[in-house]
Order: structure tokens, then C-alpha cells, then sequence
């Protein structure tokens, strides 16, 4: 094995097909996948830490969940698979991820069939922030349509 694939989500948003055409890449090119799940949450502020200790539980419940669902074809495929979550601002939280490991061999976005380029209300996607200092290709992957 020598190539690693890492499936982007954000806010516990998944496109099965993205799960879909990871397994099979995984599987054409003895990859390794890792489920990347990225949770938007601010820390700054006076808010009530018990409450913010609340949330971050359900979530990590939720999302550990999701991961565990989602990380069960790749099991059965015998797919090498890791899975984490980072809850904080997605991009800091993207970054200090790839930081912490060599380069994948490509990226691909997992919460929809096009990149987010445009956040609601008109301004900038955090993705579109980190592409540029990416080290590998960042992927979508269109839903498929059966041959008429």
C-alpha cells in the first residue's frame, strides 16, 4: 500500500457517492482511505463552558456514529481505513491535520457533488481559503446518472 485518500465532510454532511467512488479508487489503486469529519464551532467568546462541553459531546456521539456507518464497506472490502474528527474552524482545523501527516494522494470532498466555493450569505468558503496550499488534488465526485 502506498497511496492514502482522506474523504472530506463538513457538519456531519455526507454524499454517498463520494463513500462510494472512494472504496472503488481505494480498491484500483491499494489505497489506504481516512474519513475526515469537520465540525464548524467557536470557542471564542464568554459562553457557558458546560453547555459548549454539552454540545461537543453529542456531536462527537453523532459524528462517531456516522464514521463507524460510513467506515463498514471499506471493513468488508478489507480497504485500510482511519477516521477522525476535528471540531473547531475547518480550515485551521484542515490545515493542522495535513500538517501532522504526509501527503495524500488526493483529497475528495465528501459533503456534496460541488465544492463550496460560495458560504451562504455571499462570502467565501472556508475551502476555497486552503486550496492553494494543498499538496495534492482536491476531487468532487458527480452523482452518477444510469446509461439510457
Amino acid at each position: 500500500m502506498n497511496s492514502d485518500l482522506l474523504v472530506i465532510f463538513e457538519n456531519e454532511q455526507v454524499f454517498p457517492d463520494a463513500l462510494t467512488y472512494a472504496r472503488e479508487l481505494a480498491l484500483r489503486i491499494d489505497a489506504r482511505v481516512t474519513l475526515l469529519m469537520l465540525v464548524s464551532m467557536s470557542f471564542a467568546g464568554s459562553g457557558i463552558l458546560g453547555a459548549k462541553r454539552s454540545a461537543l459531546k453529542k456531536i462527537e456521539s453523532r459524528a462517531g456514529a456516522l464514521l463507524a456507518k460510513f467506515s463498514e464497506p471499506f471493513i468488508r472490502e478489507r480497504i485500510e481505513i482511519a477516521s477522525a474528527l476535528k471540531i473547531g474552524e475547518p480550515a485551521q482545523e484542515l490545515i493542522k491535520y495535513l500538517a501532522d501527516r504526509p501527503p495524500f494522494k488526493a483529497i475528495l470532498w465528501g459533503s456534496g457533488q460541488e465544492l463550496p466555493f460560495v458560504a451562504k450569505g455571499g462570502s467565501g468558503h472556508w475551502l476555497r481559503k486552503v486550496t492553494a496550499s494543498l499538496e495534492c488534488p482536491l476531487l468532487t465526485i458527480t452523482r452518477r446518472t444510469p446509461p439510457q
